[in-house]
């Protein structure tokens, strides 16, 4: 089970069977694809949050 912004969703992991609950890992198509480092991922989140905000911001306008 992943959690995809808010959306969980069950995924397959026999292509990464190493992932445990709490990695993150890269998803596509229903199946994850790889790993991250959690520092990476959490940069990548932050960075998503901050272009999602801005997006809000411009549509509100």
């Amino acid at each position: 089970m992943v959690d995809l912004g808010g959306i969980r969703k069950p995924i397959s992991i026999a292509l990464v069977p190493e992932a445990e609950v709490g990695d993150y890992v890269i998803v596509h198509v229903g199946h994850a694809i790889g790993m991250i480092d959690p520092e990476e991922a959490e940069k990548t989140l932050a960075l998503f949050a901050e272009m999602q905000a801005m997006t809000g911001a411009e549509v509100q306008s």
